[in-house]
This record gives C-alpha cells, sequence and structure tokens, in this order.
C-alpha cells in the first residue's frame, strides 16, 4: 500500500503517512537553485514496506518539477540513486565524486 508524500516546507522536509500516522521524513536544506537531501528516517514499526524508496523518488521527481540541482548527502538518497541512474542527471556533475556516483551512467 504506498503512502501518501507531502513537502512539509516549514518543517523542510519531506514527510510520508501510512494509515493516517507519520511513517517517515526525508529532511532537506532547499537553496534557490538547489536542494540538499540531508537525512532518510522510517519509523521502526513501518521499516521494510518500501517507503524509503517511495519517500526518496518522490523527493527526486520532486526536484526534477522543480528544475533543482539535488545534493544527495543522505547515504539512503545517495543508494537510491545509484539503484536508479535516471536520476543521476539531478546531481552535477562536479559534485557526483564526493557522493560516491558515477559521472555518467
Amino acid at each position: 500500500m504506498p503512502g501518501v508524500v507531502r513537502d512539509n516546507e516549514r518543517e523542510q522536509r519531506f514527510e510520508i503517512e501510512l494509515d493516517g500516522e507519520l511513517a517517515g521524513i526525508l529532511q532537506y536544506r532547499r537553496h534557490p537553485s538547489q536542494i540538499a537531501l540531508v537525512h532518510t528516517e522510517i519509523e521502526t514499526r513501518f521499516q521494510g514496506r518500501g517507503l524509503a524508496s517511495e519517500l526518496i523518488g518522490w523527493a527526486l521527481d520532486s526536484a526534477r518539477a522543480q528544475s533543482l540541482a539535488v545534493l544527495p548527502v543522505c547515504p539512503f538518497v545517495q543508494g537510491y540513486i545509484q539503484e536508479h541512474p535516471d536520476y543521476l542527471d539531478l546531481v552535477p556533475p562536479n559534485r557526483r565524486a564526493h557522493f560516491k556516483l558515477p559521472n555518467s551512467h
């Protein structure tokens, strides 16, 4: 069952709810032309359901829709981009090595 994702701009985090409960967050730092995705956390009782992947995918799609460069500070986001190289173009080429990402896919 997919969660419901929203951008809580006041708290600078994306949130995912499942059955009306906050199941996880992805904290970010927004800048005019880029967004740093800094920390992903899923509540223990909701782990193992793919919610982190859903949350990260939603955040990356949102960044693409807003033409924002992505700085994947969070190791989970880095891993997600490695597994889904269609998102690699969101990370500036000159920053990819810093985040242990390939220069191209």
